[in-house]
């Protein structure tokens, strides 16, 4: 199941639908554009922290999931903390991967 997704994160990725970095990310989250928030499970814990109190505050959905080198492998970047999908389609689709795991 998480072959699909880290295909799935691949194909927004090429769809520019995603946005990464800690700072944009929580940009993104304070506008409402972030529909869903992937967070990596080796986060610093202050990182990981701010994104989840943000997250909660704005009622955005996040999920830790894989680590920094497999989410930065998946959009064809270097390690990548944090990634918030921006299209609603592209966020269902990976909430309901995720619940299957």
């Amino acid at each position: 199941m998480s072959e699909r997704l880290f295909q799935l994160l691949g194909l927004a990725a090429r769809a520019r639908k995603i946005v990464t970095g800690e700072e944009l990310v929580v940009k993104e989250v304070r506008t409402g554009k972030a529909k869903l928030v992937l967070l990596a499970n080796d986060a610093a814990h202050n990182s990981s922290k701010k994104i989840q109190d943000k997250c909660t505050f704005y009622n955005v959905e996040y999920r830790v999931f894989g680590d920094r080198y497999q989410l930065g492998h998946a959009i064809g970047k270097e390690a990548r903390v944090v990634i918030a999908i921006t299209d609603s389609g592209f966020a269902k689709k990976m909430s309901s991967l995720l619940n299957e795991i």
